[in-house]
């Protein structure tokens, strides 16, 4: 089972569903996905599960990114070992603070995105115009309920701006939020249909003008923390009343020079979770016009 946000076409209106054997059907009781987690894990999996009828086959139906309402985007940092080395190096100043962050009790948390800023499976992620170096970042991300508790996962899309973050860590926010920088999705698995959430492939491919230009894979088990540990320091003093999404960092980094180019294809591939796939646009302007030519449905 997956739990989908969708629509019947481009012009019906947003709702949450659960995705068995090609068929997508809505949840009775809960229309939106922060429906959903507003309510206690044993709620929210019950109507999932008692979801039936059906439905409507998955390629007559529009998927959407499985985030809305109130629910916060958030991202750790710094949560694996190649993730710290690649800080590091990248670092003109401060790698040492990539290094104490790594090492520390308290993990790196960083806001990310609102729903109306997150792109799905298929629409367009975007590189800063002002940015010289950008990559992606493949990330298991934990979707939380309102009261932290862990209802499944999703693929995340870190989009990042390495030259900005290397020139000054104060720069963060600009090197990680901006338009088109967040993608989630196609779905969320929920939790408690993953035999083992610390033991997860997770795949990264870059394609460019039809050549397979990057590629890796890794596993949530090199984690340096745990998904209960960066959950539980996220909702310290800190209220979710639609839950969240929290991304918890990146496996895989392209070593430097490399950088995303417009027309790349990013994928992402998370075990027992799926694929995300994201096409790159260079800057805010082109993001907003690919992003809408893909919401209206037009196909030039």
């Amino acid at each position: 089972m997956h739990i989908v946000r969708y629509r019947r076409d481009h012009r019906s209106p947003a709702r949450a569903g659960v995705l068995r054997e090609g068929r997508v059907v809505p949840v009775e009781g809960a229309e939106t996905v922060a429906a959903l987690l507003r309510l206690p894990l044993g709620q929210a999996r019950d109507l999932c599960e008692g979801a039936s009828g059906t439905g409507t086959a998955l390629e007559e139906v529009v998927l959407l990114p499985p985030v809305d309402g109130r629910t916060e985007v958030w991202a750790a940092g710094v949560t694996y070992q190649n993730s710290r080395l690649a800080r590091m190096e990248e670092s003109l100043n401060e790698a040492d603070v990539y290094e104490r962050v790594y090492h520390a009790d308290r993990p790196e948390l960083f806001f990310k995105a609102l729903p109306w800023k997150v792109v799905g499976d298929g629409e367009p992620i975007a590189v800063r115009e002002d940015s010289a170096i950008n990559v992606p970042e493949p990330e298991a991300a934990l979707v939380l309920t309102g009261a932290g508790e862990v209802f499944g996962l999703t693929v995340c899309d870190d989009v990042s701006s390495r030259s900005l973050e290397a020139e000054n860590p104060l720069y963060l926010p600009q090197a990680k939020i901006y338009d088109g920088a967040c993608a989630v999705g196609p779905a969320i698995r929920p939790a408690w249909e993953i035999a083992d959430l610390g033991a997860l492939t997770v795949e990264l491919s870059i394609t460019r003008d039809g050549d397979r230009v990057w590629h890796g894979s890794a596993s949530t088990a090199q984690l340096n923390r745990t998904f209960e540990e960066l959950a539980g320091y996220l909702f310290r003093d800190n209220t979710f009343a639609d839950g969240a999404v929290l991304s918890t960092g990146t496996c895989l980094v392209p070593d430097l020079p490399f950088t995303l180019e417009p027309g790349d294809l990013v994928e992402i591939g998370l075990a027992e979770v799926g694929t995300l796939r994201n096409t790159v646009v260079r800057g805010a302007g082109d993001h907003a016009r690919a992003l809408e030519r893909v919401r209206s449905g037009a196909t030039s």
